[in-house]
């Protein structure tokens, strides 16, 4: 398997004045591919830096994948960093000169003259085509190792990476299967409580189980090579069942699309009424087009007894005509009440919130994933009452 890196270039990616975005979607669309990534490395724009980093990687890695830096500004220093570093003049290529004229008069515009500059590439290279921008990508080869320079715009970086460079990365390394990764997300237990349970086990050869944290879940995720596929199948299905009731989904899909399935299978609309969690629970639902009657945000009221929440719930499904009622009580003397009304039963809870140098930003989370989670138990007919490690369930009412 190809030693694959990336190199991400620019000031404001290396001094996080914006989120690499680019480098995330590549790892997770490389790794799907069947080519993961070994390591990557950010530079600023300098082009000492920039041609030192790419002598370094290139003499390590086969594949190095370099986004950014291929603008029309004095600052966009990859083309004339991939030269220096090759020993190689810059050369204009008239065909991406004549690409460049049309976009610009599709848009009844002249090109400007700065933009000239992206038709410089090295010597040699091989222009890659880019049919939603300005900014051609090209290929070389450096020190044995096959790089690849692309624009730093996610759009045109995805598009040439699906259309160009995974094409060619296929034809060169042909490969079986790509590896396999195995997910799912708990909600109740800590990192250092998987990690107790799971770390023992003894997995296949060149399997790895890791853990995410992501306030308030925790995802569990099994990869390695496809070789391995029934035997990691086998061991995902002991993982599976020892966390047991705190696992709230499996795969990437989340928990919120996870419900709106189940919702409309089952044909149930919800209608919500939230003090505490402030409209974050009806965003979350709205977000996936969840099957929503109503919703409203109240103050914190008096009554922070079980049974109002519970007719709060009832009362707020009857008036807007759904079969669910959702109701996020007010948090008060570190409690929280939750009540979730159906057609059969309603259920309540009141947990006390156990971290307490949390953010209340992250309570509000935690309090619309409990409520979320009531939610899906009863969809699927499990216990709607959840067992959760660093809250306490200090009262419970079923009506």
């Amino acid at each position: 398997m190809p030693i694959v890196e990336m190199l991400s270039t620019g000031d404001e990616v290396l001094h996080g004045q914006i989120i690499d975005t680019n480098a995330a979607w590549l790892a997770d669309c490389f790794f799907q591919e069947g080519f993961p990534l070994n390591g990557r490395t950010t530079t600023g724009d300098n082009l000492d830096d920039l041609v030192k980093t790419l002598c370094e990687r290139s003499q390590h890695a086969d594949i190095l994948i370099v986004n950014g830096g291929l603008g029309p500004t004095s600052d966009d220093l990859s083309a004339l960093a991939a030269a220096t570093a090759a020993g190689v003049p810059l050369v204009e290529h008239v065909e991406w000169i004549a690409v460049m004229e049309r976009y610009f008069a599709s848009r009844e515009r002249v090109m400007p003259e700065t933009n000239r500059k992206q038709a410089l590439l090295p010597e040699g290279a091989e222009l890659i085509d880019n049919p939603v921008g300005t900014a051609c990508g090209f290929a070389m080869e450096l020190n044995g190792c096959w790089l690849f320079f692309t624009p730093g715009v996610p759009s045109e970086f995805k598009v040439m990476v699906d259309g160009q460079i995974l094409p060619r990365l296929r034809q060169r390394y042909p490969l079986s299967e790509p590896p396999l990764c195995l997910r799912l997300t708990t909600f109740g237990r800590s990192e250092s409580s998987l990690a107790t349970q799971f770390d023992p086990l003894s997995l296949p050869e060149s399997c790895v189980l890791g853990y995410r944290s992501s306030m308030p879940i925790i995802e569990l995720k099994l990869t390695g090579p496809a070789i391995q596929k029934q035997l990691m199948l086998s061991q995902w299905q002991t993982i599976k069942s020892e966390v047991n009731e705190n696992l709230i989904f499996e795969g990437t899909e989340g928990l919120p699309n996870v419900i709106c399935h189940d919702l409309n299978q089952q044909q149930l609309r919800v209608a919500i009424s939230e003090e505490f969690s402030a409209g974050l629970l009806t965003w979350t639902l709205n977000s996936v087009s969840a099957p929503l009657n109503g919703s409203s945000v109240l103050n914190q009221q008096e009554d922070q007894s079980l049974v109002a929440l519970i007719t709060r719930a009832s009362t707020m499904a009857k008036q807007e005509d759904a079969q669910i009622g959702l109701a996020v009580g007010g948090h008060y003397d570190g409690c929280l009440n939750l009540a979730l009304y159906t057609p059969q039963q309603s259920y309540a809870q009141r947990v006390r919130y156990m971290p307490s140098n949390h953010s209340t930003k992250i309570k509000q989370d935690v309090s619309v994933m409990l409520m979320l989670d009531m939610l899906l138990r009863w969809l699927r007919g499990r216990n709607v009452f959840g067992q959760y490690e660093w809250l306490e369930q200090s009262e419970t009412l079923v009506l």
